[in-house]
C-alpha cells in the first residue's frame, strides 16, 4: 500500500510540473479582425497592419490567419519576421508557435547582419537559431557567393552546410562539389565528393573527393585522388594539356601561387611526362619543378620524345606554352633510345645537365661536371661502334633532333670501340648509376 501511495504521489508531482510548465500562445494584433468556425476549430483572421508576437520573436504582415488552438498562423503579404539580428522576409509564411518553426514556400530570404541567405522554400527554428532552405539556395556574404540544392545555417555558429549542386565563387576561383560546410567566421570551408576547384585565369582546375580551405594563411588541402588539369593555347592555336596526379595537392594562395603534388605523382604532357614524389607547378608563371625529398630512394623520372632524364632536381621552364628548357640538378643522366635499334642507348652523365629547345624541338644540350657518356655512331643510317668519352664539360649541339655536333672541355678523353666488337654486347655498355 505504501508502494502504491508513493507511485500516486509521483505522478501527482510529475503532472503538476507538467501543468505549471506554461504554454506559450502568440498574440496578434491588427487593423480589423474576426473569427469563425472552420471544421469545429476556432480560427481569427487579422487585417491591416498585422503585428504577430512570440517572447522575442515579431512578426508584421498585411494579413494573418490564426488558428487558436494549434497556436499557429498563416502569413500573407510582406511578411518581416525578425529575432534579435535575424530578419527574415517572404510573401506568405506559416508560423508554428508551440515549436517556434517558420517556413514559407513563396520565396524566402534571411539577413543576420553578416549574411544573405535566400531559396524558394525555407524553415527557420527560432529556439536553436537555425534556417534550413531548399531548392534553388544561394548565400552572400563579403567574400563569397555560394549556391546549392539545400542549405542548413546556424546562427549562432556563423556556420553553413551546403548539399546538392554546391557552387562556390570568390575573386579568383570557382569551387564546385556534392557537399560543403562553411564557417563564416573564420573563413575555413570543408568541401566533399566530386570537387572541382577551377581558376578561370590560369586555365587550371583540380578534381578530388575532398577537400580543405583555410583563407589564412589562404591554404587549401585536397585529397582523394586529387588531379590537376592546365589547359594551354600554343601559337598556332593548339591545345596542350597538363595533367598532375597524386595522393594530396595543396595550393598557396599567396604571393608564389603555387600547387605542391606530393606521394606517387604522375605528370603527363604533349612535350614531356614524369613519375616522382612531389612536383610544384606555379601557376602564374611556365614553371614546374620536381625534386628529390631528403628521405626518397629514388629521384625524379621525366620523359622528353625518346629521352630518359633523372636527377636530384629537375626544372621545367615554358615559353607560350612551349618547351623552352629543362634544368636538371645533381646526380644527373640521360638516356636516349634508338628507333631502329634496341639497346643501342646513348648516354650521358654529369652533376647537372641543361637542355634548350626552339620551334623544332631540341637544340642544345649542356652537361657539366665529372661528365661521362656513351655514343653509337652510324654511317649512312649503319651502326659504325661507339664512343665512350670523360670530360668536365660536353656540349651537344642537335638540328631536327638528331646530333650534329659534339664538343668536349676539360681533360677530355675518348675511346673507340669498332662495331664488330660491340654487336650483341651493348647491354654491357652503360654509364655508373
Amino acid at each position: 500500500m505504501r508502494y502504491t501511495i508513493t507511485i500516486l504521489i509521483s505522478l501527482f508531482v510529475t503532472f503538476s510540473a507538467f501543468a505549471q510548465k506554461e504554454r506559450q500562445m502568440i498574440t496578434v494584433n491588427g487593423d480589423s479582425l474576426f473569427g469563425k468556425m472552420i471544421n469545429g476549430e476556432m480560427v481569427r483572421e487579422v487585417h491591416g497592419n498585422v503585428v504577430m508576437t512570440q517572447g522575442n520573436v515579431r512578426i508584421t504582415c498585411l494579413k494573418a490567419i490564426q488558428y487558436l488552438a494549434r497556436n499557429e498562423a498563416e502569413l500573407i503579404g510582406k511578411v518581416v519576421v525578425k529575432q534579435d539580428s535575424v530578419i527574415i522576409n517572404t510573401d506568405i509564411g506559416y508560423y508554428y508557435g508551440d515549436t517556434k518553426v517558420a517556413h514559407s514556400k513563396s520565396g524566402i530570404s534571411l539577413f543576420d547582419g553578416h549574411v544573405n541567405l535566400s531559396s524558394k522554400n525555407g524553415y527557420y527554428y527560432f529556439d536553436e537559431k537555425r534556417a534550413f532552405f531548399y531548392d534553388n539556395v544561394k548565400l552572400y556574404d563579403q567574400l563569397t557567393n555560394l549556391q546549392s540544392d539545400r542549405l542548413t545555417y546556424y546562427n549562432d555558429e556563423d556556420k553553413a552546410v551546403a548539399a546538392g549542386n554546391v557552387e562556390v565563387r570568390d575573386s579568383s576561383s570557382i569551387l564546385f562539389a556534392d557537399s560543403l560546410t562553411h564557417f563564416r567566421d573564420t573563413k575555413i570551408s570543408f568541401a566533399y565528393n566530386n570537387v572541382l576547384i577551377y581558376d578561370p585565369k590560369n586555365r587550371l582546375a583540380i578534381f578530388a573527393d575532398r577537400l580543405e580551405d583555410y583563407n589564412n594563411p589562404n591554404y587549401t588541402k585536397i585529397y582523394d585522388n586529387p588531379f590537376l588539369v592546365k589547359v594551354d593555347t600554343t601559337d598556332n592555336g593548339q591545345l596542350d594539356t597538363l595533367i598532375i596526379s597524386s595522393k594530396l595537392m595543396e595550393s598557396y594562395d599567396d604571393s608564389t601561387k603555387r600547387v605542391v603534388a606530393t606521394d606517387s605523382v604522375l605528370i603527363a604532357r604533349k612535350d614531356f611526362a614524369s613519375i616522382n614524389e612531389i612536383t610544384i607547378l606555379y601557376r602564374n608563371s611556365d614553371y614546374l619543378y620536381t625534386y628529390k625529398p631528403e628521405n626518397a630512394t629514388s629521384q625524379p623520372v621525366m620523359w622528353n620524345e625518346n629521352t630518359q632524364l633523372i636527377g636530384d632536381s629537375i626544372n621545367v621552364y615554358l615559353q607560350n606554352n612551349k618547351l623552352k628548357r629543362l634544368l636538371i640538378n645533381s646526380n644527373a643522366s640521360i638516356i636516349s633510345s634508338n628507333e631502329k635499334y634496341d639497346f643501342k642507348y646513348d648516354q650521358i652523365s654529369g652533376r647537372n645537365i641543361e637542355m634548350m629547345f626552339g620551334e623544332n624541338g631540341l637544340e642544345k644540350t649542356e652537361v657539366t661536371g665529372s661528365v661521362l657518356s656513351i655514343y653509337y655512331l652510324f654511317e649512312d643510317d649503319e651502326p659504325n661502334g661507339l664512343l665512350k668519352s670523360s670530360s668536365e664539360r660536353t656540349v651537344i649541339f642537335f638540328e631536327d633532333n638528331a646530333v650534329t655536333e659534339v664538343k668536349f672541355y676539360g681533360n677530355p678523353v675518348s675511346e673507340y670501340h669498332p662495331e664488330n666488337l660491340i654487336e650483341g654486347k651493348e647491354k654491357e655498355f652503360t654509364i655508373p648509376s
